[in-house]
């Protein structure tokens, strides 16, 4: 049972953290312009572009080498699975929402984020349940570890509250909504950290089908938008930095 705590609390922080990233929300008037939209959008897309690339694909290309596997075997067909799997999607909202492009790329949003998530919380289930055994280095790597994901997830909140802002939702629902995404790190890394003997080979899969569907929704439908003016692509380029910055000081 020490595994289940340790998985619990490591990962409830990082939940808590990705609740303080959403509530920046509440920093922003619930009017906004043409050009705030744009720049939500730019720096919600640049930080997803980053985690998408330093928090999944290269960490899984190491972990599928280490196992013995092929990096680019599994980046790539994970990939394709995980953007493929999303633009399904994205075609079924598009005919069950009639037209409600708002709709349906906030949905789209919500579901790229929490999918990525879900690796993320199993990563820190399954390094805390390695860590139960008493290793005092082993558990210090752990803490380390949920704290670099907690950090990243300050952004990563704020890149799912902001645009559903922006797009006419209420600040209080759209805070929801960012905190709920971050939910599926306590339930999927306590579950990770119970089966840690079948959670940890698919892994590296697991982790590039969530950069796929992040990578589809920010090419299709944020930057588009996003960089019809150059101070969107500017706020794309600084979401990228700052996420980049921190996955790679922190990793």
């Amino acid at each position: 049972m020490r595994s289940f705590y340790l998985a619990a609390g490591g990962t409830i922080f990082t939940f808590f953290m990705t609740a303080l990233g959403a509530a920046f929300v509440f920093c922003f008037r619930s009017s906004i312009s043409e050009k705030t939209n744009r720049l939500c959008l730019g720096f919600a897309g640049g930080v997803m572009s980053a985690a998408a690339v330093f928090s999944l694909l290269l960490p899984a290309s190491e972990q599928a080498r280490a196992a013995g596997g092929s990096p680019m075997l599994v980046t790539a067909l994970g990939f394709l699975f995980g953007a493929g799997l999303m633009a399904l999607l994205d075609a079924l909202l598009a005919r069950g929402m009639h037209g409600d492009q708002g709709r349906r790329r906030r949905m789209l949003l919500i579901s790229a984020v929490t999918l990525h998530n879900i690796p993320e919380g199993m990563a820190v289930g399954l390094s805390f349940a390695l860590a139960a055994g008493g290793n005092a280095a082993a558990l210090a790597g752990a803490c380390a570890l949920a704290l670099g994901v907690g950090v990243q997830n300050v952004p990563e909140g704020a890149a799912i509250s902001l645009p559903l802002s922006q797009s006419g939702m209420s600040r209080l629902k759209s805070f929801a909504l960012g905190a709920l995404s971050g939910a599926v790190e306590p339930v999927f890394g306590v579950l990770a950290a119970l089966f840690v003997s079948v959670v940890s080979p698919a892994m590296p899969w697991l982790m590039c089908v969530s950069a796929g569907a992040m990578l589809w929704v920010v090419f299709a439908e944020m930057l588009p938008e996003a960089g019809v003016r150059r101070d969107g692509a500017i706020a794309a380029a600084f979401g990228y930095v700052l996420m980049m910055a921190l996955d790679i000081g922190l990793g």
